[in-house]
């Protein structure tokens, strides 16, 4: 695969970034794309490793050294083919996705491993630019219906799967518009919009409804569900951690998805009452994952006046920690474009109390440094350390601390068990609930995860809902061997 030699010629390169102090005037996408030379060149450096394990890091099962290959070759086409037979939506996976096939890649174990997401995202902006990505309507209908709960990564990658086997598909997004986590839960600076409408335009073409502003079990009642020969519910994990300390129904003490979707809606001229900014404030975010380097990038951008990093856990090691050894995804320290932008991180620190004045309005925190006890067999110990007590002045706190799994209301009007995390029970491997015609896929069924695991879930979920229906399917299966497509 690639140039034989390839990758002693030339070194990775990655994308570099607009400078920091233009990005942060608006929330336009920053990066500098690679020359087609520049990521013909990257292509090349896939090596011949034999067994390659980016397939077993991948949850979709992406053909990484074929679509490497092919980019190598200049053949970008073909590329855009074999990238898309495992993978609906690689503009999202290119732009968004920590790429754990990269710390699977068999040269990343003496050297920088191929730049796969970065490739992925050129051969699909490639093929948008060139026209190559066009509608693909069934040709013929089998006449049985489906209704998709939810327009996130895992809903749309179930709905083209089941129109592509010839079904009647409406999808139901409880938000204004089409995209799920991806259009309010993900700053526009990361992935413009237009990046959904345009595919979300493609899949209309294909002949897939989409139901906006359709909250079912709210506003839209169980019972339109009931009409559709199957259900797949692909709502996500919504509902959001806080924490038990005093003061968190403190004015200024905000959930962070709620901070970014008002962003967002802003940025595209929707009215927002009582936006919350963080301009000219002391910010403080609570959480250490993606969605709080999310909310420093956007209080960056509203013009904070300090940033502050919270979190409980310990600083990973700068490089690969033996506990994680390669192929697995590593325990490493991740610095973002948001990072460095201007926020000061503090590890093992714990949130002891929001202070307010008279009017409940938040001013500052109370924390306590900590360490974490191991003891064998016993789950991690929390230690809080004497005299580390200290106060933040703090006038907004931005609370990223994920989700714990889906809201259940649905499951409980359609009669659906959930489980101890309440996340919604299915049949392993078929994605069937306890309601026969009833199926479940993405965060909704396995709890918060990656946008490239809800594509995965969506597309194994919508072959079962396929054999569910027709008795058989012809729909392609990471757990099913098959050829490349027809090149």
């Amino acid at each position: 695969m690639g140039k034989v030699t390839g990758f002693k010629e030339f070194e990775r390169k990655d994308e570099k970034y607009t400078a920091v102090e233009k990005r942060v005037k608006d929330y336009k996408e920053f990066t500098i794309p690679l020359s087609e030379k520049e990521i013909t060149e990257q292509g090349s450096r896939c090596m011949d490793c034999g067994i390659p394990f980016c397939h077993s890091g991948c949850p979709l099962g992406n053909l990484i050294p074929d679509f490497n290959h092919m980019v190598h070759q200049g053949e970008w086409q073909k590329a855009s083919l074999i990238l898309h037979s495992t993978n609906n939506f690689p503009e999202f996976t290119g732009r968004l996705c920590p790429a754990p096939c990269e710390q699977a890649c068999v040269l990343g174990i003496i050297e920088d491993p191929i730049s796969i997401e970065n490739i992925e995202k050129n051969i699909v902006e490639r093929a948008f630019a060139e026209g190559w990505i066009k509608p693909q309507p069934p040709k013929k209908r089998t006449g049985k219906t489906v209704a998709v709960v939810g327009s996130g990564p895992a809903g749309l990658a179930t709905a083209q799967q089941l129109n592509r086997a010839g079904h009647l598909v409406t999808v139901f997004e409880r938000d204004d518009e089409v995209g799920g986590l991806l259009r309010y839960g993900i700053p526009n600076f990361k992935m413009e919009k237009e990046i959904i409408d345009r595919r979300v335009a493609i899949l209309e073409a294909e002949g897939i409804t989409f139901k906006v502003n359709a909250n079912v079990g709210k506003n839209v009642s169980v019972e339109e569900l009931k009409a559709f020969d199957a259900i797949v519910l692909a709502g996500g994990a919504t509902e959001r951690r806080s924490l038990p300390t005093p003061g968190i129904d403190a004015d200024g003490v905000v959930q962070a998805m709620d901070f970014l979707t008002q962003q967002t809606k802003v940025v595209f001229g929707k009215e927002v009452k009582d936006q919350v900014l963080a301009t000219d404030k002391d910010v403080i975010v609570i959480g250490g994952g993606d969605t709080g380097s999310d909310c420093i990038g956007t209080s960056n951008r509203h013009g904070a006046k300090s940033v502050t990093n919270f979190e409980i856990m310990p600083k990973p090691p700068g490089h690969r920690s033996p506990k994680t050894p390669w192929p697995y995804w590593p325990l490493q320290l991740k610095t973002s474009s948001s990072h460095k932008e201007g926020a000061e991180r503090n590890w093992l620190i714990n949130t002891k109390e929001f202070v307010t004045d008279k009017n409940g309005k938040l001013t500052a925190l109370k924390t306590v440094n900590v360490e974490w006890k191991m003891v064998p067999g016993e789950r991690p110990q929390l230690i809080e350390i004497e005299g580390t007590e200290k106060t933040w002045a703090c006038d907004l706190a931005l609370l990223a601390l994920g989700f714990t799994g889906p809201e259940n209301y649905l499951a409980t009007q359609l009669g659906i068990e959930q489980d101890a995390r309440s996340n919604y029970k299915a049949t392993y491997g078929k994605y069937q609930t306890n309601v026969p015609n009833i199926f479940t896929a993405g965060d909704m069924r396995r709890g918060q995860s990656l946008i490239v695991w809800a594509i995965s879930e969506g597309r194994e979920a919508a072959r079962q809902v396929d054999i569910f229906l027709m008795g058989k399917s012809d729909l392609p299966s990471k757990n099913v061997e098959g050829d490349l497509p027809n090149l």
